[in-house]
């Protein structure tokens, strides 16, 4: 999760945009002013095969490098009645060096041991050594987390290799990690239209090698600066809608940060700014729905709140540990209730990676710690009540034997 405060520089420019980047605009007022508009404003009647049940429980893990604890952290995910792990698959430690093998056998471990637990899997395709980028300037993790290919093919050929390997293996690929920051594009301008061409020949690869798969797009950060280091996600989205990526995905990919209390009105967020909200969602559904795109469905890709106090960029809005459990149970409660279907996956963050520290940003948004703890989140999360599709689980005690694990626990799903 990487978070841009305001900056002092956000003066958006439409003329960066052509004119129809802004009709969604006018037909999102004209949508509002409709008389269904009130019965159902996010047309939840309009959802056509979705990839995913309403809701779908996920979260994400780091268990390609095994330090000892991949067994442990999935079995804690099983104990969650959580469905979906997501996982990345970093391109640079699949394909090492140019035109060379592809290193898939971790990927099956993981499979195996995911399968026998009763999970299902979610793929993050991103991570690109940097033969693969050598116009790039720069240091990597200093001037930029990742970087586009110099030649597209070559991604292309990393998602269609991976898509056969694994195929009716995975659930769904997410193409690339919010592409609307510089720091995720190699350092230059964050580029619609670039992250498009992108996700269309990853996309191909995949439906041509696993067409069962699921294609959904990056989650994008949400913000409030505007320069050349990053876009605001509404505005990259609808560059994105310009250039027509929906014909290449089956899920729109989001990212839901908190910043408040989860049922907290956009409108209602600190200084006006609607990006400081869980609910931001919603502002991206209004966007689907003016671009004509209500028939698909939304994939809540990153969710989380920090317990941060130590790192400046984060401190000004963490909270302790049991409010980070109450508002993450109360946002999955709120998704059920008002975004059912047109919400699929909630994808939280995370069972924490095993070489974390305290001096990591992501250390305080995980609901686990490196060393075996389990906070409050971890525990309510577990045992809350849950929605998936036309199944409900009822709320269980946190001394129960499912939630012990001294009784088979199934995902739901």
């Amino acid at each position: 999760m990487h978070i841009t405060p305001i900056s002092g520089r956000f003066a958006i420019d439409l003329r960066r945009f052509a004119l129809p980047t802004l009709l969604w605009l006018v037909a999102l007022a004209a949508l509002l002013s409709s008389p269904r508009a009130s019965s159902d404003l996010f047309l939840r009647h309009a959802i056509v095969d979705p990839p995913f049940e309403s809701l779908t429980y996920g979260i994400q893990a780091f268990t390609w490098w095994d330090h000892g604890f991949a067994g442990r952290d999935l079995d804690w995910i099983q104990r969650m009645v959580f469905s979906h792990v997501k996982q990345t698959f970093s391109w640079e430690d699949i394909q090492v060096e140019p035109h060379g093998d592809f290193l898939v056998g971790r990927g099956h471990e993981i499979l195996n041991e995911l399968e026998r637990r009763s999970l299902k899997l979610i793929v993050r395709l991103s991570d690109a050594p940097e033969w693969s980028h050598p116009s790039v300037t720069g240091v990597r993790g200093v001037d930029y987390l990742d970087a586009p290919p110099d030649d597209l093919a070559d991604f292309g050929a990393y998602c269609g290799r991976l898509a056969s390997e694994f195929r009716g293996r995975v659930a769904a690929y997410q193409v690339w990690n919010e592409p609307n920051l510089a720091r995720e594009w190699g350092g230059r301008p964050p580029d619609p239209a670039g992250y498009v061409a992108l996700l269309e020949v990853c996309s191909e690869a995949i439906r041509t090698a696993d067409p069962d798969a699921a294609v959904i797009s990056a989650g994008l950060a949400p913000t409030g600066s505007y320069d050349a280091t990053v876009t605001p996600d509404d505005l990259f989205l609808q560059g994105m809608y310009d250039a027509g990526f929906q014909r290449y995905v089956d899920a729109v990919g989001v990212h839901a940060p908190g910043f408040s209390p989860p049922e907290l009105d956009p409108a209602e967020a600190r200084g006006g700014h609607r990006f400081f909200s869980f609910r931001r969602v919603e502002d991206i559904r209004r966007i689907m729905i003016a671009n004509g795109d209500a028939a698909r469905q939304i994939a809540v890709l990153e969710l989380g709140w920090t317990t941060d106090r130590i790192n400046p960029d984060y401190a000004h809005f963490a909270v302790d540990e049991a409010t980070q459990a109450d508002y993450l149970v109360r946002a999955y409660a709120y998704a059920a209730s008002h975004w059912s279907p047109w919400v699929g996956l909630m994808s939280m963050i995370y069972i924490a990676s095993p070489e974390w520290t305290e001096q990591d940003e992501q250390y305080w948004w995980a609901i686990t710690t490196p060393s075996g703890y389990t906070r409050p989140a971890y525990i309510d999360l577990a045992n809350m009540a849950k929605y998936c599709g036309d199944q409900f689980i009822p709320a269980r005690a946190p001394d129960s034997p499912e939630a012990l694990g001294l009784v088979p626990v199934y995902p739901c799903d």
